[in-house]
C-alpha cells in the first residue's frame, strides 16, 4: 500500500465525498484518482452514488464525468490492512 492509498483509507472509516477527499489530502486530482482505482480494485473501498446509501459498482467511465457526485467508504477489507500497517 501506498502512502496516497494509506492516507485515503485513513479518511473513510466514514462516508466521504470525492470533493471532500481532495480538500482534506491535497492531494494532485490525477495522484488521487491513481489512488482511489488502486483502492477500488483491491476492494479495499466502495463506491457510492448520487448519495450516500447507494453502493455501485465501479464504473471508470461514469467516474470520469461525474466524479464530483460519488462518495467512498472503506471496506471492512480495507480497514484491516489499514490498521495492519
Amino acid at each position: 500500500m501506498t502512502d496516497h492509498e494509506f492516507d485515503i483509507l485513513d479518511e473513510l472509516y466514514f462516508v466521504t465525498s470525492y470533493p471532500d477527499l481532495q480538500e482534506k489530502l491535497g492531494l494532485p486530482e490525477p495522484d488521487l484518482q491513481v489512488a482511489l482505482l488502486a483502492l477500488i480494485g483491491a476492494n479495499y473501498i466502495k463506491c457510492l452514488f448520487p448519495d450516500q446509501d447507494t453502493e455501485v459498482p465501479f464504473d471508470p467511465v461514469h467516474f470520469e464525468t461525474e466524479k464530483q457526485g460519488y462518495f467512498f467508504l472503506a471496506t471492512k477489507a480495507g480497514l484491516l490492512n489499514h490498521n495492519s500497517r
